[in-house]
């Protein structure tokens, strides 16, 4: 019988089924789960994070506190400042201390009021520009700081999450060797389990990417 046989297949493939059933009952019989339960499904009683984790949540001074602290532990820096107005001093002497000669920040108006122009002339500053991604994504691959407000911040992490859209593309944050990443305070969460929900649910709506930024 020619081993292209239909019916010769087919009975391997029997024969294999039959082997591999035999094979799965005895490790369930040394098991002790012989019997009907071969052919169950394992039950899974737990999905996702269990209630008690769900419900935890920190105070907001515990947030900020817990993800700088994290932040810091992965080799980064945090400030905490009191508003834009004094954010854009910090943002300029973090560009004067590390050496930055380019900057390249979102197309956000929060961004732009932080005139880094005025402050810092010398340096080449560029805005991400939605209508030609490629060439700001090659700007962006030279450019030495990037500026980015950021959309989320989960404490317990030290994670950061960053919507891309076209005022927002994701090199800003990923390419530049220096990032400076603005969390308003409201939006620093507990969980990361926060931010995915609402990630999840965003992504069934055709929503923009997202990078997460861990530590």
């Amino acid at each position: 019988m020619s081993t292209s046989d239909p019916s010769f297949l087919e009975k391997m493939e029997r024969e294999s089924r039959e082997q591999q059933k035999r094979f799965i009952g005895h490790i369930a019989s040394r098991l002790g789960r012989g019997g009907a339960s071969e052919s169950r499904k394992p039950e899974h009683p737990y999905r996702g994070a269990p209630d008690f984790w769900n419900g935890y949540e920190l105070t907001h001074e515990e947030r900020i506190e817990r993800f700088m602290g994290n932040w810091r532990a992965a080799g980064g820096h945090t400030e905490r400042v009191a508003g834009w107005e004094e954010l854009s001093g910090v943002v300029t002497r973090i560009l004067q201390e590390h050496g930055a000669q380019s900057t390249i920040r979102q197309d956000l108006p929060e961004l732009a009021g932080l005139r880094l122009e005025q402050h810092l002339p010398e340096l080449a500053h560029r805005v991400w520009n939605g209508q030609d991604p490629d060439a700001s994504l090659a700007t962006a691959a030279y450019t030495d700081a990037g500026i980015a407000l950021v959309d989320d911040a989960v404490a317990y992490t030290g994670s950061l999450v960053v919507a891309s859209s076209s005022e927002k593309g994701r090199s800003v944050s990923l390419l530049p060797n220096l990032l400076i990443a603005i969390v308003p305070a409201e939006r620093m969460k507990t969980r990361l389990g926060e931010v995915m929900g609402r990630l999840s649910r965003s992504a069934g709506e055709g929503c923009r990417a997202y990078a997460l930024i861990i530590g």
